[in-house]
């Protein structure tokens, strides 16, 4: 299976990348009388509104951009050997890449995978790592045992669970690539544009051996980052952890309340729709010529409420709940960093320790005028002290680029959260103000009932 090409050549490619996913952004633009099946259909009509969170445009990069785009999800295989391929579209002019545009195909673990090479690689140094989304072993399970021909994998009930995953692997992916070295990344790079199947990545299987060695580590750094407390020289790390630990409880608390919004919500549609019925069949059996109309009328517009507050419950999901989602993960990345900082303090002490033993045990020598063996013993303190200098070296870099790393990511949090609020407030008004417009063309129905 060819898994690369370039998009310029391939008008259908084209094509596909323009069409927007039926859970990316709830469709509030389309006419009554169209994609009627359509669940997610629009009862307003109006122009479209401010551009999603990715489409944000950055000042960090300068005159360079990149856009990626996770589309088309496919089925590959059968039974419990199938997953779920993506496809992988890139936009960009940083040099640092072959083709202008160009498409891949990449299956879940290899995200996973990529998560893995650049935590490898740069949370030692104290680079924030966008966290990976986080597996589903029950939605997994259903898409593998699922019937669906491969270019319907999103069918059925799983189509929401596929939409999610699809559109948290993009916002993955720019996420790191909004990041001006991550994005520099030989593996990201590779990943972007190869045309080659990536190393099958098996350590991210959930059940595998190194899966279950990944989890006792985590359980081990857990038990570390309780039990060690570092004695913190630099109050802009206390007050900043302080803040972190603060700002993360209260938005874990924020997207517990929105998810309950959201099952209200659905609720509220579904109890609506019931009303609905309920007028309908009740001016079908009416005598009273107006006051049929008028409940006939009610159902309808009762049914076009219903519709609405679908479209909010997806607002309040796909624009507001996935954001804070996201963030959530992103404070326990900087968490990850900040615990970096203290292993690597960590080390530093134990060189120190080391290196005081070895002083003394040199002077121990020197007093028993044991010659045969200060030479070696010479070497060890040299040795010791050249670890002590690397060691100290290395917290003060991870400290000072946690301190850029932070800035960095705080311009971006409120440039991030800016653009959602503003589309999530024009959203939620353009419900109500269409809900109003329906409600007022019923009332002179209402009032002719003789």
């Amino acid at each position: 299976m060819d898994t690369n090409g370039t998009l310029e050549h391939d008008g259908e490619t084209e094509q596909t990348q323009k069409q927007q996913p039926a859970f990316d952004n709830v469709d509030i633009t389309s006419p009554d009388d169209e994609n009627e099946n359509d669940i997610f259909e629009s009862a307003i009509q109006q122009e479209p509104l401010s551009p999603v969170l990715e489409d944000v445009p950055t000042d960090e990069a300068g005159d360079t951009f990149i856009e990626i785009v996770v589309a088309d999800p496919q089925k590959v295989g059968d039974g419990m050997g199938s997953y779920l391929a993506y496809k992988v579209s890139t936009k960009t002019n940083i040099l640092k890449f072959k083709k202008r545009q160009f498409f891949t195909m990449r299956r879940f673990s290899d995200f996973l995978g990529l998560h893995d090479l650049l935590v490898s690689k740069y949370l030692r140094m104290g680079r924030i790592i966008p966290p990976a989304p986080e597996k589903n072993i029950i939605g997994t399970t259903k898409v593998r045992m699922g019937s669906q021909p491969q270019a319907e994998a999103g069918a059925g009930v799983n189509l929401e669970w596929i939409e999610n995953r699809r559109a948290s692997l993009e916002r993955f992916l720019n996420r790191v690539a909004q990041h001006p070295v991550l994005c520099q990344d030989t593996d990201f790079v590779n990943f972007l544009e190869s045309d080659q199947e990536l190393p099958r990545a098996v350590n991210t299987a959930a059940l595998s051996g190194a899966g279950v060695m990944r989890l006792f580590n985590k359980v081990g750094e857990t038990v570390n980052k309780i039990t060690y407390k570092m004695d913190e020289n630099d109050p802009w790390f206390n007050d900043k952890i302080s803040e972190v630990e603060t700002i993360d409880a209260h938005m874990q608390k924020l997207h517990s309340a929105i998810k309950a919004l959201v099952s209200h919500r659905k609720e509220l549609a579904t109890l609506t729709g019931g009303v609905a019925k309920s007028a309908a069949l009740l001016s079908t059996c009416e005598e009273h010529t107006g006051l049929s109309q008028a409940l006939s009328q009610l159902a309808d517009v009762e049914e076009k409420v219903e519709l609405l507050r679908s479209e909010q419950a997806n607002s309040d999901l796909y624009i507001l709940s996935e954001t804070i989602k996201d963030y959530i993960g992103l404070f326990g990345a900087i968490k990850d960093v900040f615990h970096e900082r203290v292993k690597v303090f960590q080390n530093w002490q134990h060189a120190q320790m080391q290196l005081t033993k070895k002083r003394e045990n040199k002077a121990k020598l020197e007093l028993q005028d044991r010659r045969d063996k200060l030479e070696f013993a010479q070497k060890e303190v040299e040795e010791w002290e050249g670890k002590v200098q690397r060691c100290q070296k290395e917290f003060d870099n991870i400290s000072s680029e946690i301190k850029k790393e932070m800035e960095r990511f705080e311009l971006a949090r409120a440039r991030d959260f800016k653009s959602t609020i503003i589309k999530y407030l024009e959203d939620q008004m353009a419900h109500q103000q269409q809900q109003m417009r329906y409600w007022e063309a019923i009332v002179p129905v209402a009032r002719d009932i003789a």
